[in-house]
């Protein structure tokens, strides 16, 4: 009995001073001291451990993600210690264990236990990602030794099965941006930082033309649809749309009803915040199989000009010296190339996954390098231009919901040669919603003006173009 009682004073000093050890020690000595407190503890203990590390080669390891997901529902029940977070736009809030939290889990008469760690240390890197330290994640399970294969061929399996069904059940689409936020700590360590989408843009809402939205639903059904198709012909799981137009033609919001219609995540790439083409690499295998990767205002973020053309209007310039050339295709905050971009979209890396769109933005098609445009690239080329009247009553419908007036035919005489953008259409039907009539007067006033306006930029550029060519022949 005495013997009994002595070692359990033993065990309540030992777990007093882990406890202390794990509360007030820096985490660089807690590593150590858990390091020789676990290789003293392995030579007489019956158990081992498992570590499961966030980072699994430039990619978030997915068994962590899900052990991550599988936890989250123990962890409000069972850790003593606990995060919450409620993520914007969602009802619910979710929880995960603290640093060095342990949680208890069974299974089929097997205990198990999982403790989550966290340590930070030096970058050592070539390139950070806005942060001076990196932070190393990782679970630890731990086991008793005779059960090792059930908890390899069964407990494990069923931890990424159960995952599957959680994040299922409270899935919600996310936007992903590389602009990193070192301040939330959960994504401090990754590429890519998303928060809720929950966009209400839909084909059913959009303001196009009825057959252009049927031809480009029918497109992305088709590639829904093509994971056999592809694999046969030998081509990666992509699909590449150049959406291009005037602003405010409404390319943010197909690109949002697309991701909306597929149920993918959006990854919003910010070019000029890309230091390299081995960053863009590292993002690129960073995203997730369904999903949509977004450049908008490409011919902004970049020069992607035309190269014959550049070097066109370089020979017709005086030839500047080696040290005033500037390095084509680079700007003066990043060092992606157009190579670079090319071989992100339709290189040997871009197949580090499937079933992805990406979707590039421009409103000056004629900037791009022909290169880009080709197909393997951005194969789907989508204009969207003026509102057509069409497009107006969609806008009608949804804007003072009503599918027929008599003002329309007045609109329909004059909305072509207006040339004005679904976004402006969209903001006069908005400012008198709830009185429609008047809300389509006043459209129509705009409209005419609209249209004057375009036809006098139309004669005035007329006359310098002739006046133009007066003079060369003088």
């Amino acid at each position: 009995m005495e013997v009994w009682s002595n070692l359990g004073s033993i065990m309540a000093s030992v777990i007093f001073i882990w406890t202390m050890a794990r509360e007030y020690l820096p985490p660089e000595f807690y590593d150590l001291f858990s390091k020789w407190t676990h290789r003293l503890i392995g030579l007489v203990s019956p158990y081992i451990s498992v570590i499961i590390e966030e980072n699994d080669g430039m990619k978030v390891s997915k068994v962590y993600e899900a052990v991550q997901t599988y936890l989250s529902v123990r962890s409000s029940s069972a850790a003593k210690r606990l995060k919450v977070k409620k993520p914007q736009n969602n009802k619910n809030f979710t929880f995960s264990m603290d640093r060095n939290e342990q949680i208890a889990d069974e299974y089929e008469g097997i205990n198990v236990w999982w403790v989550f760690h966290s340590r930070e240390s030096k970058q050592t890197v070539l390139f950070s990602w806005d942060s001076n330290t990196e932070e190393k994640r990782y679970y630890e399970l731990t086991f008793n030794k005779k059960h090792k294969k059930k908890i390899f061929d069964e407990y494990l399996p069923h931890v990424m099965e159960e995952s599957k069904t959680l994040e299922i059940r409270s899935r919600y689409r996310k936007i992903h941006t590389n602009k990193s936020d070192s301040k939330d700590y959960e994504f401090r360590n990754r590429v890519w930082t998303p928060v809720v989408f929950d966009h209400p843009s839909t084909f059913e809402t959009l303001a196009l033309e009825p057959e252009v939205k049927q031809e480009i639903v029918e497109d992305l059904k088709r590639f829904s649809r093509g994971e056999k198709y592809y694999r046969q012909v030998g081509r990666a799981w992509k699909r590449g749309y150049l959406l291009y137009g005037p602003p405010g033609t409404g390319k943010s919001s197909l690109i949002a009803a697309m991701a909306n219609f597929l149920e993918y995540d959006i990854y919003d790439l910010e070019l000029t915040q890309v230091k390299n083409n081995t960053e863009l690499r590292k993002l690129l295998i960073s995203t997730t199989n369904k999903s949509i990767i977004v450049i908008e205002d490409i011919d902004c973020s970049l020069d992607l000009s035309d190269r014959k053309k550049k070097k066109k209007k370089q020979q017709e310039k005086e030839k500047p010296s080696d040290s005033e050339k500037p390095d084509e295709n680079e700007n003066e905050d990043s060092k992606v190339t157009l190579s670079g971009v090319l071989n992100f979209t339709d290189g040997l890396w871009s197949c580090c996954g499937s079933e992805r769109l990406f979707v590039f933005t421009t409103n000056h098609i004629d900037r791009l390098d022909p290169a880009l445009l080709r197909s393997g690239r951005m194969d789907k080329h989508i204009l969207l231009s003026f509102c057509t009247f069409g497009a107006f009553k969609i806008l009608s419908r949804n804007y003072l919901a009503i599918e027929d007036h008599a003002l329309f035919p007045a609109i329909q005489d004059v909305m072509e040669a207006a040339q004005m953008t679904p976004a402006d259409v969209a903001e006069h039907l908005l400012k008198m919603a709830d009185h429609p009539t008047t809300a389509l007067e006043n459209l129509i006033e705009a409209l005419r003006e609209a249209k004057e306006k375009a036809a006098s930029a139309a004669l005035k550029g007329l006359s310098e173009e002739n006046a133009s060519v007066t003079e060369g022949q003088v």
